[in-house]
């Protein structure tokens, strides 16, 4: 698995100890981080999610200080889903319900051995389309590719 990481000054500690994590980590083929000491949380997160959603990466870490803003931010590219993950059910229901390829996590908020602790089952899990969640992913994908426009998801009506 490739995995891109990424963090301003506010998350560079949890970011680093991420970094060794994945690194040693046998299910990890490759790290690619584009930290820079000048890098904002808006800017690393949209450069991350491109990655992912141009198939450069096939997931990426985000850290700041609480991992809501490089959720947000990263989640205004097209295709990417981010989700901070504080905890093991949000860490693994963001991948296998809701097929989120990417984790933000808050340097504020959490030690960097529990971090290791929720990257541990972030790299385990997987969404299953065909389970009871896909439909609902792909009405998000749908709302998202058609403009935005509620009510016309191909999926809505059979929900």
């Amino acid at each position: 698995m490739r995995v891109v990481i990424g963090a301003p000054g506010n998350g560079a500690d949890l970011k680093d100890a991420v970094k060794e994590f994945l690194e040693q980590d046998e299910r990890v083929t490759e790290v690619v981080d584009l930290s820079r000491p000048d890098i904002t949380y808006p800017d690393v997160s949209f450069q991350a999610a491109q990655q992912v959603v141009d198939g450069k990466a096939d997931r990426a870490v985000l850290v700041c200080g609480t991992g809501v803003g490089t959720a947000i931010a990263a989640s205004k590219v097209p295709g990417a889903r981010a989700a901070t993950g504080h905890d093991l059910v949000t860490v693994r229901g963001a991948v296998e319900n809701y097929d989120a390829q990417i984790l933000c996590m808050g340097q504020n908020v959490i030690a960097p051995a529990y971090a290791r602790s929720l990257l541990d089952v972030w790299l385990d899990a997987r969404h299953d389309p065909s389970g009871f969640y896909g439909p609902k992913v792909r009405e998000i994908d749908d709302y998202e590719t058609r403009g935005n426009q509620p009510g016309t998801s191909t999926t809505a009506a059979q929900d």
